[in-house]
């Protein structure tokens, strides 16, 4: 009786730290936009650091997650997510502290480092203390918390801006990593992945790839498309995309073994996870500073108009769980996602310099709606996708193609939007505004036709299969269930 008490009070502190951890990464990446104005004011800079001061941290998140994860499978995750979390939370603090934008970038980049080792851990550690007739329960908790912060990031952030001061987004971290180190410490179980080995070449290569690419995309708004900056930039990051894909094929232990995306699940659920985030994270990068720049709110009073838009996973999350459960994931992300891409369809329609809000509350209405039935099922569709020994590299290279499709939409749509307007005028930003919500819009269908590749709920578990003799043994399992061991 006491060790099974012990087991549920372990599942239980896991499903806290791990949540409240999750809570604090994916914050922020949003909680900045609705400061963007703020900083800008403070500090200076132009269109250029603005998508840097958001993109440092997205980044170095993308890139380096997967190695967070391998690290710890290697070294221990209950250590690497502590030192994580320890990096993550004095980065905050460095980041409140700064006096010029470029500061500030560098510090979002040390934040984004902290993320990377801390947030692929958190989905493992969870796994591994939930018992397996709970896990779908506790990922389905713990994808709500992880998805209601990204939406809430602009009214938190908005809030603080105004009533604070732009720096609390970053003090706002402090206190809950100094709570979370020993609670961890304390709470948590170790646990090591068996023959687990680092990929340097692989992380060098994706992260030169990655890098190369924002880089010049971002780069772009200022030199020019044909500047050779940009264009070095766009061919040697490609080229390096091309190499770790290469790579990852090839190599005897790859930190993302290219196999995988030959599973349907793992396939889809990742594509669609990558596009729904370049939509949405380009959009809202732009549409916070509309609420701000063209039609004049406060920061806390943007955050709080764009409530129905990033507050609805609060209402709709318990629903999409359960029908998640009867219908299976596929449905439930396919409509999310469908309404999620009407809602900045409609957004692109209605901007104005004077739009009135009565005429944009539907588009944020349902865009709310369809983030909450995507986010709801998307992490046990990608932990159900792999088998049990795989799980931690599922969720790295999850967590790191969303993050790559949030950095590349600030990119994608900044320039789009600096081709088309600018700061100028409340007209030149709305000229602007429209066609890069349009593209964010056709991003997050192509994310919904992408989900439509996830199987579909299957009755009965596929047999057991030596993966020594098959190595896609088990490569799409039930949905919602966890393949079986070998």
């Amino acid at each position: 009786m006491n060790q099974h008490i012990k087991g549920r009070s372990g599942a239980v502190w896991a499903l806290v730290i791990t949540s409240v951890a999750g809570f604090m990464a994916a914050l922020d990446n949003l909680v900045v936009t609705t400061a963007l104005p703020s900083i800008r004011k403070s500090l200076g800079g132009e269109l250029a650091e603005l998508e840097w001061t958001v993109n440092a941290y997205t980044l170095t998140f993308a890139v380096l997650l997967m190695l967070g994860a391998a690290l710890g499978d290697r070294f221990g995750r209950r250590r690497l997510f502590l030192a994580g979390l320890t990096v993550f939370t004095g980065a905050s603090a460095a980041a409140a502290l700064s006096s010029g934008i470029n500061e500030l970038i560098a510090f979002r980049a040390v934040q984004g480092v902290g993320a990377a080792i801390m947030m692929p851990l958190t989905l493992t550690l969870l796994t591994a203390a939930v018992p397996a007739a709970r896990r779908g329960m506790a990922l389905g908790i713990f994808s709500a918390v992880t998805g209601l912060a990204v939406a809430s990031g602009p009214l938190i952030g908005g809030s603080l801006t105004e009533h604070l001061s732009w720096q609390w987004i970053f003090w706002l971290n402090v206190p809950i990593g100094l709570v979370l180190l020993p609670l961890a410490r304390l709470r948590l179980a170790e646990s090591y992945a068996p023959n687990a080995r680092l990929d340097i070449p692989g992380t060098l290569l994706v992260s030169g790839g990655l890098f190369g690419i924002v880089y010049g995309l971002v780069s772009a708004n200022t030199d020019g498309w044909t500047s050779p900056t940009v264009l070095t930039g766009l061919i040697a990051g490609t080229a390096l995309i091309g190499g770790f894909i290469h790579h990852g094929f090839h190599a005897k232990n790859p930190m993302l073994p290219m196999r995988l995306f030959r599973n349907r699940g793992f396939f889809g659920i990742n594509m669609a996870g990558l596009l729904m985030f370049l939509g949405m994270f380009g959009s809202i990068f732009l549409l916070s500073q509309y609420f701000q720049g063209v039609l004049g709110y406060s920061p806390s009073e943007a955050g709080l108009r764009m409530l129905p838009w990033t507050g609805m996973p609060m209402l709709v999350a318990p629903i999409a769980g359960h029908l998640s459960d009867r219908f299976g994931g596929r449905p439930v992300v396919v409509t999310g996602l469908a309404l999620q891409a009407v809602g900045l369809a409609l957004f692109a329609v209605i901007i104005a310099p004077d739009a009135p809000y009565t005429a944009q509350l539907p588009a944020l209405m349902i865009g709310g709606i369809g983030m909450a039935l995507y986010f709801a099922p998307a992490a046990s569709l990608v932990m159900s996708s792999v088998r049990p020994v795989e799980q931690g590299i599922a969720s790295g290279a999850n967590n790191s193609l969303r993050e790559v499709g949030g950095a590349l939409g600030v990119a994608v749509l900044a320039s789009v939007f600096s081709a088309q307007g600018g700061y100028g005028s409340a007209q030149s930003f709305t000229d602007g505004t429209v066609p890069a919500v349009w593209i964010g819009a056709g991003a997050v269908v192509l994310a919904a036709v992408a989900a439509l590749l996830i199987p579909g709920r299957r009755t009965a578990p596929a047999p057991a299969v030596d993966p020594e003799s098959d190595p896609m043994a088990g490569a799409e399992p039930a949905e919602g269930q966890a393949p079986v061991a070998a």
